[in-house]
């Protein structure tokens, strides 16, 4: 039988608290770890959608007059 070297740790969390948990530590994070976090989970995204990450994806940014 193999011996944890971790203890296993749960924090029960209240739903409503939740999101503003999530948004307080991606906040909390250098902007270096949000884009690399974003990279990531577009690479997944893709890969599952298309079976492998595109060599190129369209921008969809459009400027517009207010």
């Amino acid at each position: 039988m193999k011996v944890r070297k971790m203890s296993m740790v749960v924090h029960k969390v209240k739903m409503e608290e939740e999101d503003s948990q999530d948004l307080n530590f991606w906040l909390n994070q250098p902007a270096y770890k949000r884009i690399a976090e974003v990279s990531r989970l577009r690479n997944e995204y893709y890969t599952w959608l298309l079976g492998d990450f595109p060599k190129h994806i369209d921008k969809t940014v459009s400027i517009r007059k207010l």
